[in-house]
């Protein structure tokens, strides 16, 4: 009886099927045991072995190793396959692109383009679900979405895995022109939008740039290497809540790690005071909006600094209040 975690797609395939699949499973999983690529395949491990005799026949060098810790995997000079999809691995396709709110049936937008494509190389029966998706669902635009451009995109990703200088045309939020030199240490995608996280050698500081509105990258010719310890993703969260127009701190009176789970870390940091009361050490530069997430937290709170946040507040209580009038 074939175990349940065989391919689905094969329960009606034929050798030849099934040896190609036995292949992309060797090569993915190298060390798979017989026993193993027979529950995947959905047959025997001695079913799997002849599949494996077959590949061999073929000329498509297979090495094993016999014993408890051995198992099949691609042998010198192995040429790569062509790309298989599973039927789910097409739907699942789909399904990022429509969760990235990008319109897979639009064959104008690169990715609308680039998913037909892959579509129309597949067989019908794996195609047919998701092309059927493709077709009929909708994405919702996402009003905080911001696409960059898939060329500076690419510019910018390349030069941060060579540790590439570049030369960047930016447009700030106000409309103005800047042209800044950096050291791009990541790019990093956050609630929808993509950051550059690097060093400026204009401004020498660490910065974050919304890849948006970046117009134009041009590689230089200096390198550089990124700090050894550098965590991107928390990088560039500490950054956004930094150096905005209006200071803020606030005494909270709820444990630090319970305020870090119910307010956005773009807010602040948050600092122990006692087991039960925290800090929260932050800027903004949208007092009423930070008035907003502030009630949010989940204990008695007072501004301690800040006058345009503690303003912000206090009009947010009388519009509260009022509401319950």
């Amino acid at each position: 009886m074939p175990s349940a975690t065989f391919d689905a797609d094969l329960a009606e395939a034929g050798p030849t099927a099934r040896a190609l699949r036995a292949l992309e499973l060797i090569q993915g999983q190298p060390g798979i045991t017989a026993d193993r690529l027979g529950d995947r395949l959905g047959v025997t491990a001695r079913a799997a072995r002849r599949y494996v005799a077959t590949l061999r026949e073929a000329g498509i060098p297979i090495s094993s190793v016999s014993g408890p810790a051995g198992g099949y995997t691609p042998g010198r000079g192995l040429r790569p396959p062509p790309v298989v999809f599973s039927s789910a691995e097409a739907l699942g396709l789909v399904m990022a692109v429509l969760d990235g709110h990008h319109d897979p049936d639009d064959t104008d937008d690169p990715v609308g383009s680039g998913i037909a494509k892959i579509l129309r190389t597949l067989p019908e029966a794996v195609a047919a679900q998701a092309d059927a998706v493709r077709r009929v669902a909708a994405p919702v635009p996402d009003r905080a979405d911001a696409r960059p451009a898939p060329g500076p995109t690419a510019t910018l990703v390349r030069a941060c895995a060579d540790g590439r200088e570049v030369r960047v045309d930016y447009r700030t939020e106000a409309g103005r022109e800047l042209v800044l030199d950096v050291q791009p240490w990541a790019v990093v995608v956050r609630h929808s939008r993509w950051y550059l996280l690097c060093h400026s050698l204009t401004s020498d500081a660490t910065r974050a740039y919304r890849i948006d509105r970046v117009t134009r990258v041009v590689l230089l010719d200096g390198t550089f290497t990124p700090p050894p310890d550098l965590d991107p993703v928390t990088a560039l969260v500490r950054h956004l809540g930094e150096g905005w127009d209006h200071p803020v701190e606030v005494a909270v009176e709820a444990p630090a790690d319970l305020v870090e789970r119910c307010i956005p870390t773009t807010m602040g940091r948050v600092e122990p005071v006692t087991g039960t009361t925290c800090r929260l050490v932050g800027s903004t530069s949208n007092p009423t909006s930070y008035a907003a997430d502030l009630a949010s937290l989940p204990g008695a709170f007072r501004v301690e600094q800040g006058d345009e946040v503690r303003a912000a507040v206090r009009a947010l209580a009388e519009r509260l209040l009022a509401a319950c009038d």
